[in-house]
């Protein structure tokens, strides 16, 4: 094989190729961020509820203020913010698994696009690899 036809490596420019402070920065700043969200969270708001709340309980509160009506009620309602908790981190794995499988669908679906164009691209046994060629071949073209 000629020389010019060798693929060139690329150089790694990754977040921790050359700089190798990088990685141990973002990592403080997300402890940091995630010290903060806690201590501001843990504080009450005036009217004792909780520090973070959900913007589906704000929007609500403000629809019933303005007089709005409910007009629809939920089928099911969970005795407890636990099952209810539950239920979601259910819903979320569900969720992920189908999203999980599908990637990998299509994932190994390109990849054996790849694999079949590879060996639809090879012509002649000179473009075989040599740790593909079996000893019958080998034998066959010593013979010739």
């Amino acid at each position: 094989m000629p020389e010019n036809t060798v693929a060139k490596v690329r150089q790694d420019n990754s977040l921790t190729g050359k700089s190798k402070w990088v990685t141990p920065v973002i990592i403080v700043l997300l402890v940091a961020l995630f010290i903060i969200s806690m201590v501001f969270g843990a504080k009450k708001t005036s009217s004792d509820e909780e520090g973070f709340g959900g913007t589906d309980d704000a929007a609500a509160e403000a629809a019933e203020q303005a007089g709005a009506k409910k007009w629809i009620e939920p089928i099911f309602q969970p005795n407890s913010g636990e099952v209810e908790s539950g239920l979601f981190a259910l819903q979320a794995a569900l969720g992920a698994g189908i999203a999980g499988y599908a990637l990998g669908r299509m994932s190994g679906r390109k990849k054996g696009r790849e694999e079949a164009e590879h060996a639809s691209d090879l012509h002649s046994v000179d473009d075989v690899p040599e740790a593909a060629v079996t000893s019958s071949e080998v034998n066959a073209t010593d013979k010739s």
